[in-house]
């Protein structure tokens, strides 16, 4: 299979590896390899089929070095800007608090990616619902290995997979999502976006409210899944992850010192919008948690029905 290739030179100093990351789902994610050459590889699902992408940066040239292979590869080069941030625009955001302005100093050439792919980014996060990161990326590995199929070209050597389609998502009987863990709630919510996925996919033409209107239409997609995917397919940069375990606690320890709820949090961000989820970023790349007290919660051996309050 032939590959085709683009030199990408792009106006900053991009760090790619940094802003492709949020697209990989856990250490054994298939449709995401890293060599031992810093390549990055991915298998994605174009609107033309499946593609097999790899990404080299090479600094001191200042470009990036890109091959696709598939009936999908001239999509996702023509996309490669708007995937490492090209589009993203940080003018007017202010780091005005130390630890945020820090994190600015030491990340100056960051930007928020967007890769136009609603339902690449919707599985796994409705996967990733009320339970473990552990559990999270193993349903979805276990998923993609056995409904997804080969990335083209030398990724399938790489055993690089891509997602499935939204009609083999349609297909997959109830008892298997059991045995991926994935329990009935969170598997009628992605039977569900899957029959939907060809306007959810049209929404990356819209802006970033009525995109987050149309995503919790979708029974069992609520404020944190809306925003999850807003933020990696839509680029939106004001899209905060209320709803999540760890971020408020996480975001009101580095910068007041205690935990917060969702409440707190969007006190505190509000000052920034529209560039709420640039602040939850950089504070994660800051590296900055509370102390995790206790021990950790481990996946569950059986699969109860979701409660109350559950984050969606």
């Amino acid at each position: 299979m032939t590959a085709i290739e683009r030199v990408w030179r792009p106006e900053w100093p991009c760090p790619v590896g940094q802003i492709l990351s949020t697209h990989r789902r856990g250490p054994g994610d298939p449709t995401y390899r890293i060599d031992d050459a810093g390549r990055h590889w991915r298998g994605i699902r174009t609107p033309d089929g499946a593609a097999t992408l790899v990404v080299r940066s090479k600094p001191d040239l200042g470009e990036v070095h890109a091959r696709a292979w598939g009936d999908g590869a001239a999509w996702v080069l023509d996309s490669l800007p708007a995937l490492l941030g090209a589009e993203d625009d940080p003018s007017g955001f202010e780091p005005t608090h130390p630890v945020v302005k820090e994190a600015w100093r030491r990340h100056p050439h960051w930007r928020l990616g967007r890769s136009g792919r609603v339902m690449e980014a919707l599985l796994p996060a409705i996967i990733e619902q009320k339970v473990t990161g552990q559990e999270a990326f193993a349903g979805f590995r276990n998923l993609v290995r056995q409904y997804g199929e080969h990335a083209p070209g030398p990724g399938a050597e790489r055993r690089l997979m891509v997602q499935p389609t939204p009609h083999q998502l349609r297909m997959v009987p109830s008892w298997e999502w059991l045995r991926l863990h994935i329990d009935p709630a969170r598997s009628r919510t992605i039977v569900t976006a899957a029959r939907l996925a060809e306007s959810l996919e049209r929404t990356t033409s819209l802006d970033h409210d009525e995109t987050d209107r149309r995503l919790r239409s979708v029974t069992g997609v609520g404020q944190w899944t809306s925003a999850e995917v807003r933020f990696r397919a839509h680029g939106d940069a004001d899209a905060v992850s209320f709803g999540d375990y760890h971020i408020a606690k996480d975001i009101g320890w580095a910068l007041l010192g205690e935990e917060i709820d969702d409440d707190g949090l969007a006190e505190l961000l509000e000052p920034w919008r529209p560039h709420r989820h640039r602040v939850q970023a950089l504070v994660g790349m800051s590296g900055l948690r509370r102390p995790r007290r206790g021990p950790r919660m481990s996946p569950r051996t059986h699969l109860p029905a979701r409660t109350a309050g559950a984050k969606l």
